[in-house]
């Protein structure tokens, strides 16, 4: 799994632009949060990937049209090729009134005229963002509401007349489908089984080894019948079943990464990668999966008052040499050139090694400096010694 995601080692060259659509692709899919104590989370995953690269690379792609933004596992960066896949699943949403659709359309039905101002506005004047409708200065009573402007931009997008042209700052810039992606024909929208038929298959691929309790999550597809569609798969030989030490059931891999487990298996290709991973990277959005796979209960605490947080506001998992081994609550000061650690938290039974410290503060040099952030602080750590030793590393 490690290896088809692209986290068992770092490339042996610097990143490219090309090779953050390569890793787009090779995950199918990159998920978007906006929060940024640290760089956000679609610019961290591709960081622990791909090492240092400038962020720049994805937006450029985004407003290219090599990417666009659509619910998949949530609401993610996807490659262009793949949006006839997405048009069936948002057209069998709308006709079936189910998520993520069900509030846009009712949306919609009710607020016809703000529906329709918005979309004529978005004709008439082209790209918006939902900042640019606030008018602090405009007269009260007037008929523009910036909440129902923000939420007809939504209701658009969510039901398909509406694409995100790129992003601002990270903020959306709204516009009409056709002049995205222009000359987009229904006509070529897949079968709803294709579309499950294809999205298993990459499910499967992107995770490397997946157990049918595994792949539905990944793309947010119906739980129900998926070992009887595994199965099928296999009988084509579009799967491998294959039995997995530790573990009950068939688990089942794709063709195109034999040679990926042959190398594991083989010893030849052992993780060698030390590095930091947001809670939506997908090697851990699936809590249950990381429990079942690393033994790693995770929870992200931003959510959580911060009086009942036991780790943190923001902790990323450490994955060190193909293992979870604990957790890291990071903060940026960026207008003051300072990485600082809060805390950071070895699982129980982690030993704190020579080697665990150098790899450990490698990757706090690497990570603060990729952020302008040079000046590295660690204010605490389970076990206690080990920020005295980072900090004499570092």
């Amino acid at each position: 799994m490690l290896a088809a995601q692209g986290l068992d080692r770092l490339p042996d060259r610097p990143a490219a632009k090309p090779d953050v659509l390569e890793a787009v692709r090779r995950m199918g899919v990159l998920q978007i949060d906006t929060i940024h104590v640290v760089a956000r989370s679609p610019y961290l995953v591709l960081w622990s990937r791909l090492g240092d690269y400038h962020c720049e690379w994805l937006d450029e792609l985004h407003a290219e049209g090599a990417l666009f933004e659509y619910w998949a596992h949530a609401m993610c960066f996807l490659p262009i090729e793949d949006y006839p896949l997405y048009r069936r699943r948002l057209l069998d949403a709308i006709a079936n009134d189910t998520w993520p659709v069900k509030w846009a359309v009712k949306w919609s039905k009710e607020n016809p005229v703000v529906i329709e101002k918005v979309r004529s506005h978005l004709r008439e004047n082209g790209a918006v963002r939902s900042v640019e409708f606030e008018n602090k200065n405009r007269p009260p009573g007037g008929w523009w509401n910036w909440k129902e402007e923000k939420d007809a931009l939504e209701a658009l997008l969510l039901t398909g007349e509406v694409m995100i042209a790129r992003r601002q700052n990270f903020q959306r810039v709204y516009d009409l489908r056709q002049r995205v992606l222009p000359g987009w024909d229904d006509a070529a929208t897949p079968s709803t089984e294709e579309v499950r038929r294809t999205l298993t298959l990459r499910g499967v691929n992107a995770l490397g080894v997946t157990f049918p309790g595994w792949v539905t999550d990944y793309y947010r597809q119906p739980k129900k019948g998926i070992s009887q569609w595994l199965r099928a798969l296999a009988a084509e030989g579009l799967l491998l079943p294959v039995e997995v030490e530790g573990f009950e059931g068939s688990a089942y891999i794709h063709p195109d990464r034999l040679d990926l487990l042959e190398e594991v298996a083989s010893g030849r290709r052992e993780p060698t990668l030390t590095t930091l991973l947001s809670p939506f990277d997908p090697l851990v959005w699936d809590r249950q999966r990381a429990r079942e796979l690393f033994d790693f209960d995770y929870l992200i605490e931003c959510y959580t008052p911060a009086p009942k947080r036991r780790y943190g506001y923001f902790t990323l998992p450490i994955l060190h040499r193909g293992r979870l081994i604990g957790r890291l609550d990071p903060k940026a000061h960026r207008a003051q050139g300072i990485f600082e650690v809060k805390a950071l938290h070895l699982e129980p039974g982690v030993r704190v090694s020579e080697g665990l410290v150098v790899d450990l503060s490698a990757l706090l040099r690497r990570l603060a400096a990729w952020h302008g952030t040079p000046d590295l602080v660690i204010r605490q750590s389970d076990p206690p010694e080990l920020a005295a030793l980072l900090e004499a590393a570092i």
